[in-house]
């Protein structure tokens, strides 16, 4: 596929276009082939800096924009609030700023704030990539979900996809909405009525509060993790309930498609989401989904550090 990369930053994937979204798995499939040989290391990003800025904890999402960015020669530093002058009462944007003034090429920022992403872009000269924000958006999450299941099915359009659990925190969910709902999926959502809003539908989704039906004729289900650091208030009576009502097991897996998949962000919750035997069975692609995310974070890092020669 031909097209012009535009982009600056990766703040969500609300305003990606198709050919966008197509554009970046094109760019990942030819970095899972860099993955494949013996020495993982290209030189396409040679003399590049990326910075890893987190401010809430994180293995997957870290991890693998660290080892995208080694993979493609980029010097990658990481930040932990925790150690940081943060703790001392600096501001996000003095933070930023004095990252930018060291001249790193791309900022990679997980904040709890919806929005934080797009307020720093306004600010800094240097490309951002949105790692989550609050409960807004976490864009190469939705890319590496839409890339998984192209891998698993070979399409989106069509495909029945029942997104299960706490939907209402779930910044996954919202970049979910937007990569695989604009490929043409059948989207379902379902936990309970305090973690999946009937509004939701407004997004184009079906809502559900019976997990039967979401799995039913399933194609993928995609398990979410109870996000109790995000809740004030209990939404349900005990994990033990929600785990009954809303988990995931064979018995409720037996309903979907026999060629079924089954996806999780991670990290999960073994035995309230998911049971151990369905998390470790061959159906599952949650391992399939962490190397997928190697290989689209190289592609954005690839892509907004200028590897491409139209990126600009």
């Amino acid at each position: 596929m031909t097209m012009e990369w535009r982009r600056r930053h990766v703040l969500g994937l609300a305003d990606f276009r198709v050919e966008e979204m197509e554009f970046v798995i094109d760019t990942a499939r030819s970095m899972e082939e860099v993955l494949t040989r013996d020495i993982k290391k290209v030189p396409a990003l040679r003399g590049k800096t990326a910075v890893n800025l987190f401010f809430e904890a994180s293995t997957r999402t870290r991890t693998s924009f660290e080892i995208a960015g080694k993979r493609l020669s980029a010097d990658v530093v990481n930040f932990s609030s925790a150690t940081s002058s943060v703790t001392k009462g600096e501001t996000l944007l003095d933070t930023a700023k004095n990252i930018e003034a060291m001249k790193p090429n791309i900022i990679i920022i997980r904040h709890h704030a919806s929005g934080a992403p797009h307020f720093l872009s306004r600010f800094v000269s240097c490309s951002i990539i949105n790692a989550g924000d609050g409960a807004n958006e976490h864009p190469s999450q939705g890319l590496l979900d839409l890339y998984t299941i192209i891998k698993a099915k070979g399409k989106i359009s069509g495909l029945k996809i029942a997104i299960i659990g706490d939907i209402l925190h779930s910044r996954v969910v919202r970049s979910d909405l937007h990569s695989l709902g604009r490929m043409g999926a059948d989207l379902w959502l379902c936990g309970p009525p305090t973690l999946a809003p009937k509004e939701m539908e407004r997004t184009g989704a079906k809502v559900t509060y019976d997990i039967r039906e979401a799995v039913r004729n399933a194609d993928v289900v995609i398990m979410l993790r109870i996000q109790l650091e995000r809740q004030k208030t209990a939404y349900f009576p005990s994990l033990r309930e929600y785990s009954r009502m809303f988990g995931l097991n064979r018995a409720v897996f037996s309903l979907a498609k026999d060629d079924a998949v089954i996806m999780h962000p991670g990290p999960i919750n073994r035995g309230v989401e998911l049971s151990d035997e369905l998390a470790n069975s061959a159906q599952s692609r949650i391992l399939n989904q962490v190397e997928s995310g190697v290989a689209i974070r190289m592609a954005l890092l690839y892509l907004l550090a200028g590897g491409h020669d139209a990126a600009h």
